[in-house]
């Protein structure tokens, strides 16, 4: 029950910050991360997508799931304030 209710403040706080600007840094593998900004599109029950700028190329999107902020696989830092997005 613990881990569904902090995965329920997680979703809550990304809910809240949906159009701002991010720093994202994701673990890809074992000594490989990651890290790109993009804008917070859209939240869903399980995911969350991020529109990642690719330059002069079309924006891509992904998507992480909110228990991958949870175990710090993902880490977002807001471009405005430099707070970063977890829990605890």
């Amino acid at each position: 029950m613990q881990d569904q209710n902090s995965l329920h403040k997680i979703k809550k706080v990304v809910e809240n910050h949906v159009g701002q600007r991010v720093k994202l840094k994701a673990n890809k593998s074992r000594k490989r991360t990651f890290e790109r900004e993009g804008v917070i599109e859209s939240t869903y029950p399980s995911i969350f997508v991020i529109s990642i700028d690719e330059g002069r190329r079309s924006p891509r999107k992904v998507s992480f799931c909110y228990s991958d902020i949870l175990t710090k696989t993902v880490e977002l830092t807001l471009c405005k304030d430099d707070s970063i997005i977890q829990y605890g």
